[in-house]
């Protein structure tokens, strides 16, 4: 499994209604010293905020980038780091859906019911241009998911019906004091309100 590098710089994380958030991103192209911070960055911003997956333009850049440390079905730990990934699902017989809770750091604090598939598989390649495949089941194979969608300008919200988005959204209008403009720079005010969330991505 790769190591996260560990001395990036945490930033503010960028909310949903920014126009990065909502339009395909542009694939990796240029490998070096540049995209190195930028992954180290998103590593420690991802940490920050406690969540288990963050994608490029959560950060507020136009890259089809993000990293991941997410545990499986089964509690065992993945993590790596995915440019310009590709989504595979099972179908048929072989596609199972899971009814989980799902959040995203681009809209603290918020939480519903999402359905997906309960695995998933990515390709793609690595911060260096090596290849990668990821695959996993519960949690994972969800933020494999999220982490996909964001790239190509979905947020987990343009996949519910009107009335969940419409809770969604309330739910997070009445959490918004509790998360400074810049967080997880400045950390989040009334942390205790929050312990019993799930993870988000």
């Amino acid at each position: 499994m790769p190591k996260l590098p560990d001395n990036g710089s945490v930033l503010p994380i960028t909310r949903w209604g920014e126009d990065v958030m909502h339009r395909v991103n542009k694939p990796v192209t240029e490998f070096g010293d540049d995209l190195h911070r930028l992954v180290a960055d998103m590593v420690a911003t991802m940490r920050a905020a406690e969540g288990v997956g963050l994608a490029a333009n959560q950060v507020g850049v136009d890259l089809q980038l993000y990293v991941f440390d997410c545990p499986d079905k089964d509690g065992v730990y993945h993590q790596g780091i995915v440019c310009n990934p590709v989504l595979e699902l099972p179908e048929g017989k072989d596609r199972q859906l899971d009814e989980g809770d799902e959040g995203c750091l681009s809209l603290p604090g918020a939480f519903t019911k999402c359905v997906r598939p309960d695995f998933a598989k990515v390709t793609g390649v690595d911060e260096n241009g090596e290849p990668v495949s990821y695959e996993g089941t519960g949690l994972l194979a969800r933020c494999l998911q999220h982490e996909t969608d964001h790239t190509q300008g979905m947020v987990f919200g343009d996949r519910l019906s009107r009335k969940f988005r419409k809770r969604l959204f309330a739910e997070a209008e009445e959490f918004a004091p509790d998360y400074p403009a810049d967080w997880p720079i400045t950390p989040m005010h009334n942390p205790e309100a929050h312990q019993d969330e799930p993870v988000s991505e």
